[in-house]
């Protein structure tokens, strides 16, 4: 094996969107100097990725929009700011259709969710019953005191297996095509799942905790620390000026990685390769061996942004107890299938729907891209099939077509669309997101607790650990960054 030393550099395994982020963060902090970034692909972005079709429409292959809200959603507008993409932004403002109407197709019909205050006084299908009896049901449920449970339990438990059924099992295949009886509420709903813990009831802790809020700001006795970590940019500002929803970029999503591979390529600080696959990491002394095609680098430090499945093998030898840890967060595989249809063909106009798992449909949803984004009279849709059901309706290996024929079956019947789409794009994004399975912050917490042991010189990013979000996973970089600095 070749050696090349560059001992000095802290590497960064993998390309994708944590990955650049994090090469950005160890630009912009002097502690860290020279970077190496090593991508096992012959491209930057990962998963997100925007394809422009022969007639000039985009299709999305992964994430499309993004939320502006919360400290995450803060430091990605930061980023969008200083990288100068503020001229690309669209946004989504929360009285735009796409915003107000999100739907769930259930008994083979599509029924829009509760959008307003007056709609929790009716009955609205497909429940049975005023969802203001939602709140009488959290009043009446026992506190059940648990370090964790499943999503769908707590939820059935506190407010009624419709709420379990039709609201939180879609919402689940949305943000990360699991299934809710598996996946974490003291992970992804925490602050619901840490009121129930502290006040014995979710509404009586939202009302407990917005009057407490209220005399924080009246009385300014408020010690929030977070609030200060990162400030509001003008772009921050500018959203809830204009209180956007959601928002994404002109060209798709996929200008944003472009456009940190062009910024960090231009500084003189850094080695940039692509179809560099790591195969093996071992820990010495004062240094870090990467096996990089079949040539060994030394380096000072690494920050991993490869998926837990990909990271686990490397670290078998030397860290078995560790590799098994990240061996054991589960993924799952989904079919994204893109249809350019002539005309406008939708219903009416909102972001998409859902498809709850009890309907026993192998399609997770469709997103109505051209309610987001405009395209004049035609109409762009993304079918998304498969996640956590992905083996029991497509088997090991379907085909495209296969896939195809079934996603275009469904939006045609489900839409009531008459024609074949004109253009369409099919891809198969094996084990693209991980699912937070009851469990996962103690997993986490024995992640870190034995990098920390054992004095690794190693920190983690990216959507395996901290979220699967775009948000997320960019303030999961700019966190390692800051960690392996100190």
């Amino acid at each position: 094996m070749l050696f090349l030393n560059r001992s000095k550099m802290t590497a960064i395994l993998g390309g994708g969107i944590s990955g650049l982020s994090a090469a950005y963060y160890c630009l912009e902090n002097p502690k860290l100097g020279s970077i190496a970034l090593y991508e096992a692909s012959n491209r930057l972005g990962g998963w997100i990725k925007s394809k422009e079709t022969p007639s000039g429409h985009i299709f999305e292959k992964g994430p499309r929009t993004i939320r502006p809200g919360g400290l995450a959603g803060k430091n990605t507008l930061e980023l969008i700011d200083k990288l100068n993409l503020t001229n690309k932004i669209i946004s989504i403002d929360r009285n735009h259709p796409a915003a107000r109407n999100r739907l769930i197709y259930v008994d083979k019909q599509l029924h829009v969710l509760p959008n307003s205050l007056t709609s929790l006084f009716k009955v609205n299908k497909p429940f049975d019953r005023r969802l203001i009896s939602i709140i009488l049901n959290d009043l009446k449920a026992p506190k059940s005191p648990k370090e964790d449970e499943s999503i769908y339990s707590f939820v059935e438990r506190r407010l009624g297996k419709d709420v379990a059924d039709y609201l939180i099992s879609p919402m689940i295949c949305g943000i990360c095509a699991g299934d809710a009886k598996k996946i974490s509420v003291n992970f992804l709903m925490k602050p619901i799942f840490k009121l129930e813990q502290k006040y014995g009831s979710i509404t009586k802790g939202v009302l407990l905790n917005q009057l407490k809020q209220f005399f924080d700001k009246t009385f300014k006795t408020s010690k929030n620390q977070d609030l200060g970590k990162i400030k509001d940019c003008q772009l921050t500002e500018r959203s809830q000026k204009e209180q956007w929803s959601v928002w994404s970029l002109t060209g798709g999503l996929e200008q944003l990685p472009i456009m940190l591979e062009s910024h960090i390529s231009s500084k003189p600080n850094i080695h940039l390769e692509k179809e560099a696959l790591c195969d093996q990491i071992t820990f010495k002394q004062d240094t870090v061996e990467l096996s990089i095609n079949g040539k060994v680098t030394e380096h000072r430090r690494i920050i991993s942004s490869l998926s837990a499945k990909s990271l686990a093998p490397l670290l078998k030898k030397q860290h078995p107890k560790l590799s098994k840890e990240l061996e054991d967060i589960p993924f799952v595989t989904v079919a994204v299938i893109n249809l350019h249809f002539p005309g406008n063909v939708l219903p009416m106009k909102a972001f998409g729907f859902l498809v709850p798992p009890q309907e026993n449909l192998p399609i997770l949803g469709m997103i109505f891209d051209s309610c987001i984004v405009q395209y004049s009279e035609n109409t762009v849709l993304t079918v998304m099939m498969g996640g956590a059901w992905f083996d029991k309706y497509f088997g090991n290996s379907p085909t495209q077509d296969e896939i195809l024929s079934i996603a275009v079956n469904h939006a045609k019947s489900i839409l009531n669309i008459k024609q074949d789409p004109v253009e369409h794009d099919v891809s198969i994004l094996k084990d693209c997101i991980p699912q937070y399975v009851v469990g996962h912050n103690q997993r986490l917490q024995r992640i870190d607790n034995y990098i920390s042991a054992h004095k690794i010189p190693m920190a983690l990013c990216g959507s395996s650990y901290k979220g699967v979000g775009l948000n997320d996973v960019i303030l999961s970089a700019k966190e390692a960054v800051s960690h392996i600095a100190s």
